[in-house]
């Protein structure tokens, strides 16, 4: 099946009908955070945007979450279903720091779902990218249309040559039926690494990068997370071993303790950051529990080993006797 781009009414009705759901709620049930680089709660002196959580002090079934600049423009403006954490739920628009919109795509459950618009900080457009789930239950994306800065069309209802390009990113190639086909090229700007990937109908057959040593990495596939050596639910009894609460906060304080790590190209587990706490030193534990942790698998892009950015939420229930 097919699918055309839809008219600029439709476009319009979308975000016509998303602001308004944005202007809804009172200043004095609102949460104000500044936040770091990496979205990591912080101080009005160290901060570079500013996320406005509406309806923070009521409970709701859904927030509105609005991240500006430090310039005080609109960054993102969406909804989530958990007040402390950005869970996108919903409809989502993006905005490039000029004020332009950047994407405009609805989420379900944190995952893309449906049709994806991107505009160049120009005014044009970029792409229409349409997300559905595979067999395996695996969100994935197709192109349906793709234009050029300068307003060419160069893939139409799913067929054409595409260049897919950003601050760090830039790769070239065909698109057949939606979907990568034959030979893409590309680098890596911040990684300093070039590659060369084969496609078949929508599938990529091999790949080989080239790092910033001039050493060839084979893959198959683009992007690798990094995971425990002995598995994912050996990893989570670790933590709820280690974890250690005060016998004075036993069955008296619960919620959850959000937090991130990176593991790093060696697979050591460094960075750990309390995104959102609880307190009553829960969150120091859980920061020393990450620092115990021995090595996990490194996480791979195009085979070479990478920094990831890993998030973690900690629960903390009442136990049942």
């Amino acid at each position: 099946m097919k699918f055309s781009f839809p008219s600029y009414f439709t476009i319009a009705f979308f975000l016509l009908v998303t602001t308004k759901l944005f202007s809804q709620g009172s200043l004095d049930l609102n949460k104000m955070i500044y936040m770091d680089s990496t979205y990591t709660e912080t101080t009005a002196e160290n901060y570079k945007y500013i996320r406005i959580v509406e309806g923070y002090y009521q409970n709701r079934t859904s927030y509105v979450f609005k991240d500006y600049y430090k310039s005080k423009t609109l960054k993102m403006i969406g909804t989530s279903k958990d007040r402390d954490f950005l869970r996108r739920d919903g409809q989502f628009v993006y905005y490039h720091e000029n004020g332009k919109k950047k994407s405009a795509v609805s989420y379900i459950d944190t995952k893309k779902d449906g049709k994806e618009f991107n505009w160049y900080d120009n005014g044009y457009l970029k792409s229409e990218l349409e997300y559905f789930k595979d067999k395996n239950r695996e969100v994935i994306f197709k192109v349906n249309n793709y234009w050029n800065k300068q307003n060419e069309q160069k893939v139409t209802s799913g067929n054409g040559d595409c260049k897919v390009e950003d601050e760090n990113y830039e790769g070239s190639g065909k698109i057949k039926n939606g979907f990568p086909d034959g030979i893409w090229k590309g680098k890596n700007l911040k990684a300093n690494y070039t590659f060369t990937e084969s496609y078949k109908n929508g599938k990529l057959i091999s790949g080989i990068s080239i790092d910033s040593l001039n050493i060839e990495h084979p893959y198959k596939v683009v992007s690798e997370k990094p995971s425990p050596k002995n598995g994912i639910e050996t990893f989570y009894r670790y933590i709820a071993r280690e974890m250690f609460i005060p016998i004075d906060v036993r069955n008296k304080v619960f919620g959850k303790i959000y937090m991130t790590f990176v593991v790093d190209k060696e697979g050591n587990l460094i960075e750990p950051k309390i995104v959102k706490g609880i307190g009553y030193g829960l969150d120091e534990s859980a920061i020393s529990v990450i620092k115990g942790c021995k090595k996990w698998n490194p996480g791979l892009e195009r085979g070479i080993p990478t920094r990831f950015i890993y998030s973690l939420p900690i629960t903390i229930a009442k136990k049942t006797q």
